[in-house]
């Protein structure tokens, strides 16, 4: 077998391993960086050439690269959690079950001449995983909403199974990268995105009457899976020996729908990928110290499924096209990392990633679901070369419990509104990647 062919299968393993491994909830649902190395510098990476992760961080960078191949793999592990309370009557909390997430990444990249470089990078670019198992009477779930006292054991939501979402997304990034210049370089990345989808314990809204468009299409109709065909730009240009300027840009990506769950999902199942941008900086402050700075957008509001306040539910049917989502706003997000060449072998990174909460108080009982409130990220990681052409890298990832609060739409349905709900996740990750040069 020669050595393309190697390439090939590992490329199809990763792209298969990643399918069912998917559970980002950094940026939202996004990843705090993309590649071991940018994980371990805050994210930071738009105007980098260490790795062949240029598909998914610039792929303007590939004309810089040079003949490599990255396998690495995150140990992705979030705490999620969600409590209901009304002073004197009810206080009920559950925790998501599931919670360590291993997602694979793989990039390759190969330079064809002295301008011309291409590549591929495949990668689980965001997604979403909660799985709660309690049901009880002290969520307030009632078979008539103005009496609390006929409450029944229902999950939080007031379902009769567990209840929870699975959102994985896969992309494979094709990319190609041009030198308009010995500094200077653009890049396209086709990217090839499918989706997978699940949700289960909903059956409350299933049952309400006019609740939904399609109450049939709403919950526990098993996986559903979507494709679609976007494209991320880049540009890279390294100003002098020192500094370093990049910056991508993906617009909205147009997903093919989830026909089991036309009617949960606004616009009759359909759940876009939002578009997304960076630009940044890296500098060389010193000969071992290099410090990267990257400022991104996520417009989650290019999402009707995500970015429709909840309380459209009070106005339009759950899967129509003003229908309720999970009420996301678009975020901004600063990335700062450092990198210190201790010594031949070993490189050393810092980082911190600080991002928008897209969450607001209004919408905490949908996002029980879906509680992507992480604001705070805290990131180490490092480099051991084996031999010239031969590495480890290693990234350690810590953010701190963000809560938010609200008044329960269960309040607000039944007159109480006094009941709020409460949503809290912290997270930790780790990682490593091998990398080689041929």
């Amino acid at each position: 077998m020669t050595s393309n062919q190697k390439i090939k299968k590992l490329a199809v393993a990763v792209s298969l391993s990643l399918v069912g491994a998917s559970a980002f909830a950094t940026n939202g649902y996004f990843p705090h960086g993309m590649g071991v190395k940018a994980k371990g510098m805050g994210g930071a990476a738009v105007a980098m050439t260490q790795d062949a992760f240029s598909g998914a961080n610039n792929p303007a960078a590939a004309a810089f690269v040079g003949n490599r191949w990255d396998l690495g793999v995150d140990f992705f592990m979030p705490d999620r959690s969600a409590e209901r309370t009304m002073p004197g009557m009810f206080s009920g909390e559950t925790i998501s079950a599931e919670r360590t997430f291993p997602v694979p990444e793989f990039g390759y990249n190969v330079g064809l001449s002295e301008k011309l470089a291409v590549g591929v990078t495949v990668y689980g670019f965001g997604g979403m995983n909660t799985t709660y198992r309690d049901k009880s009477m002290s969520f307030g779930c009632a078979q008539d909403p103005t009496n609390p006292a006929t409450a029944y054991p229902g999950n939080m939501l007031c379902g009769m199974t567990n209840l929870g979402v699975d959102l994985m997304q896969l992309t494979i990034a094709p990319t190609v990268a041009y030198k308009v210049s010995d500094s200077t370089a653009v890049g396209l990345s086709p990217l090839l995105v499918y989706q997978q989808f699940e949700a289960v314990g909903l059956q409350a809204f299933q049952g309400m009457p006019n609740a939904s468009v399609a109450p049939q299409a709403l919950t526990n109709t098993g996986y559903d899976s979507s494709t679609g065909i976007g494209v991320r730009l880049g540009f890279l240009s390294k100003l002098n020996d020192r500094f370093s300027i990049g910056a991508n840009y993906s617009p909205k990506t147009n997903m093919s729908t989830f026909d089991k769950y036309k009617g949960l999902f606004a616009g009759g199942g359909d759940f876009d990928l939002p578009s997304n941008w960076t630009v940044g900086l890296a500098a060389q402050a010193s000969p071992k110290v290099l410090i990267a700075l990257d400022y991104s957008g996520i417009n989650y509001s290019d999402v009707k499924s995500v970015g429709n306040p909840s309380a459209n539910f009070f106005t339009s049917q759950l899967g129509s096209e003003n229908g309720p989502g999970f009420g996301w706003s678009d975020i901004n997000v600063v990335k700062l990392g450092v990198q210190w060449q201790f010594n031949d072998k070993t490189t050393l990174r810092v980082g911190y990633n600080k991002g928008g909460n897209p969450i607001r108080a209004a919408d905490a009982t949908f996002n029980i679901l879906a509680p992507g409130v992480m604001e705070d990220h805290y990131t180490l990681g490092g480099t051991y070369r084996l031999s010239s052409n031969n590495e480890w890298s290693w990234f350690a990832m810590y953010a701190p419990e963000v809560k938010v609060e609200g008044s329960s739409l269960f309040g607000l349905m039944s007159g109480n509104p006094a009941l709020t709900d409460t949503i809290r996740m912290k997270q930790y990750s780790f990682g490593l990647q091998y990398s080689k040069q041929f």
